[in-house]
């Protein structure tokens, strides 16, 4: 499982930022069919800036499998957040990494992508939304983002293995248990008031689609962190967003499968082919 190509990215706030590139697929039929519609070869036009949940990192298995299905419409720029894998700094638990997928973004336009959708799982699918919201500066700027399992709101701990993760990132013993498993939690706590929640970022994404999609048996976050991301898209302008409510999903990259993922590649090939058809016509 290894990449086309890696590299180290530098955050805004100065940390080093491990990643790699994966080419689009260019031998699959999706692609193909994707190429025709699109015109110019979209394996060049589109890439996905795939961000994991906590514990993850682009060289799980769990992740380049997303990776691997991804490229069947478009480059993928994959990455290890701060405090995870071979990147510097301490995990911050959605609250920093927006400077790491920002990096990533960065990279993908530096690579010649004319369009990125950054697609995140779990605490990545809450960077990724306030991301979008956060980075509007048009080398960092995503043209849709999906949020796959992500949280819309902080301190949540409505749910049995939502509390365990509190008492990991909230002591001395669980954080040092943490850092076995590869993962640096920083002990700092966060300010007051604490920075803009997922809900509240989804609200300020304007004319950015957003895709939610969330499981029925989602043991960390219920079906309603999903809909108050997509009702709050919705309710700030976000008028061609949308909510996926999978019956029988779990949790982020471990439970998701290749149909869903297809699908999701669909839909940012269709929400960026409505983006050219819009500039072309503002063009014309």
């Amino acid at each position: 499982m290894f990449a086309d190509q890696q590299a180290t990215l530098f955050t805004a706030d100065g940390l080093r930022i491990s990643a790699s590139h994966d080419s689009a697929s260019h031998d699959s039929a999706s692609h193909i069919r994707a190429a025709q519609a699109a015109g110019p070869d979209p394996g060049q036009r589109l890439a996905f800036v795939v961000a994991h949940g906590f514990t993850g990192g682009w060289r799980q298995e769990r992740v380049r499998k997303i990776v691997t299905w991804l490229r069947e419409f478009g480059g993928v720029v994959s990455l290890d957040m701060r405090g995870h894998g071979r990147s510097g700094g301490w995990s911050t638990l959605g609250m920093d990494e927006v400077h790491d997928v920002a990096a990533a973004v960065r990279w993908a336009r530096d690579l010649g992508y004319q369009q990125v959708v950054s697609v995140g799982f779990s605490m990545g699918g809450s960077v990724v939304v306030r991301e979008a919201a956060l980075h509007r500066e048009a080398r960092e700027r995503v043209d849709a983002v999906v949020s796959v399992s992500g949280t819309a709101f902080w301190y949540y701990r409505g749910t049995p293995v939502m509390r365990l993760v509190h008492r990991l990132v909230e002591t001395q013993a669980g954080r040092a248990a943490m850092r076995t498993r590869g993962v640096k939690i920083g002990a700092s706590p966060w300010p007051t008031p604490p920075p803009i929640a997922p809900v509240e970022a989804a609200a300020k994404l304007g004319e950015i689609p957003l895709l939610v999609v969330h499981g029925t048996i989602d043991r960390y976050f219920p079906v309603e962190h999903a809909h108050a991301l997509y009702r709050a898209a919705i309710e700030g302008g976000s008028t061609q967003s949308e909510e996926w409510i999978i019956d029988g999903f779990g949790h982020a990259e471990s439970a998701i499968d290749r149909q869903t993922v297809d699908d999701i590649g669909r839909w940012a090939v269709k929400r960026c082919e409505s983006e050219d058809r819009a500039t072309s016509g503002d063009q014309a």
